[in-house]
């Protein structure tokens, strides 16, 4: 028994010893090596060199990091990240011939109900070419021959988009950034995605900051208006560095009405501190008028307005002087009305930047407010040097609260507390 006992002990301690002494199965320890100018075989591996951010394929990029290195080029990624990790490992097949039984019968009921939709288009354009060619005195006078009409190139426009709404193909376009504007299905889906939550957010911050109803009374704003200075995009109500925004900022207006329109652009700081009055005054930073808008033609930047026919007060860089609250700038696009232009001359002669009021501005030449955005400006360590180059007077000045004055003092009568 013993003699087992003791066989046994020594089988383990080998079983031991074999166990210390080798590596896991599959890996390799490096051994010590002399110096040498080359790394090793196990190091070339182990050091993996990440991509170039101008190889990076912005519909296929699947991590944050990638995503920040093409932002920071200007490029913005394609889709949703879940799809274009999707995308890396699936063969390059049509979206619509996708092999699925399922989406292609479900394919086929939406083919079905197109061609229900096309036909109901056709119809109603009969209709409404049947309306227009009858005399005003048989729909009831030109008053209601108009709103008849109207009303039908409504229900047109949304036939047009019932007939597409439901397409993934054109669901695909839109959130690959390929959909044409000029397409009423791309511009619905475009208004419905700002307002589930860009328009949420801007209405909460324009209220929250009072600038309704500080500047305008009421607003309700039915385009989107994208601000950026150079590469950098700021968000409604967000701090700008004064070195940042001294150059004109560019716009993207995104409208969803078919048409080309013009606009007026107007750019007003509503805490300008009055010392005589006490109160805070408006000021303008930029106005400009005859902007030309559409649907597909978004892009706006300031500085590239003709200085001859559209801008009326050229850009003042925002600037807070010290010790004063914060400035709300808020940039507004105001719609002209329809076919008519705004005399630059006349423009000029009558506005002047302190003290602009905006309320009178638009009832005097009719304009109405589509959009709005607005960003914040305090005094940081470039405020002076932007205030130089500008030549704008007061860099030296500081704003300090006023001591309360004091309640004139009335002496009790003492005989009250005897």
């Amino acid at each position: 028994m013993s003699n087992e006992v003791s066989t046994t002990i020594y089988i383990v301690r080998l079983a031991l010893r074999c166990l210390r002494t080798s590596s896991p199965a599959g890996t390799s320890i490096p051994k010590s090596r002399s110096f040498a100018n080359t790394t090793s075989r196990y190091d070339e591996l182990a050091v993996q060199s990440p991509p170039a951010p101008t190889e990076l394929d912005p519909a296929l990029v699947s991590t944050r990091k990638e995503e920040r290195q093409l932002i920071k080029l200007g490029i913005q990624p394609i889709g949703s990240r879940r799809r274009r990790a999707a995308l890396q490992s699936s063969d390059n097949i049509p979206f619509e011939q996708l092999p699925y039984q399922c989406f292609q019968e479900a394919r086929k009921i939406l083919v079905t109900d197109r061609v229900e939709k096309l036909k109901q288009i056709e119809v109603e354009r009969k209709r409404i070419a049947k309306i227009q060619s009858l005399d005003p005195a048989q729909c009831g006078g030109e008053v209601s021959k108009k709103g008849r009409l109207v009303a039908m190139y409504k229900y047109l426009e949304k036939l047009k988009i019932y007939a597409d709404l439901n397409d993934p193909v054109i669901k695909k376009r839109f959130e690959d950034g390929d959909g044409d504007m000029n397409r009423p299905i791309y511009r619905y889906l475009a208004d419905r995605q700002w307002r589930e939550y860009k328009r949420v957010l801007l209405m909460q911050r324009i209220t929250q900051m009072n600038v309704v109803p500080d500047i305008l009374p009421y607003l309700d704003p039915t385009a989107e208006v994208s601000v950026s200075f150079s590469r950098r995009h700021v968000q409604p109500g967000e701090f700008v560095d004064s070195r940042v925004s001294e150059r004109p900022a560019r716009l993207n207006v995104q409208v969803f009405d078919k048409g080309e329109r013009l606009v007026s652009v107007a750019v007003i700081d509503a805490d300008v501190p009055n010392i005589e009055t006490d109160r805070f005054d408006y000021r303008c930073h930029f106005l400009a008028t005859n902007i030309p808008l559409s649907p597909a033609a978004t892009s706006l930047p300031l500085s590239k307005l003709s200085k001859d026919t559209q801008t009326v007060l050229p850009w003042l860089p925002p600037y807070a002087q010290k010790g004063s609250p914060y400035h709300r700038l808020s940039i507004f696009i105001l719609q002209q009305p329809e076919g008519k232009s705004l005399d630059i001359t006349s423009l000029r002669e009558k506005t002047t930047r302190d003290g602009f009021n905006l309320r009178s501005f638009n009832d005097r030449y009719l304009l109405k407010p589509v959009g709005v955005n607005m960003f914040r400006s305090i005094w940081d360590d470039g405020t002076a040097g932007v205030m130089k180059r500008a030549g704008i007077e007061g860099a030296n000045m500081e704003f300090k609260r006023g001591k309360p004055e004091k309640l004139p003092y009335k002496k009790k009568d003492g005989a009250r507390y005897r």
